[in-house]
């Protein structure tokens, strides 16, 4: 015979709400965050390499003056 310590139920995950209540809706705040946050980052690569590409530029027609 098992014990009632046996099955406690610790360990176990438990949703404290409803599905119902727990859906994520499409468009909501967070869903605008982030997208606010990957437009921001994709802004800032895109500004890196514009100026990593002037930059080249740069060191190459120095480079092509100097010889």
């Amino acid at each position: 015979m098992t014990s009632s310590t046996d099955n406690d139920g610790q360990g176990m995950i438990v949703n404290p709400r409803p599905t119902a209540d727990n859906q994520d809706w499409d468009g909501d705040d967070a869903d605008r965050a982030d997208r606010l946050r990957f437009e921001e980052e994709q802004a800032m690569i895109r500004e890196q390499s514009e100026a990593h590409a002037a930059a080249k530029a740069a060191a190459d027609a120095k480079k092509r003056a100097s010889a």
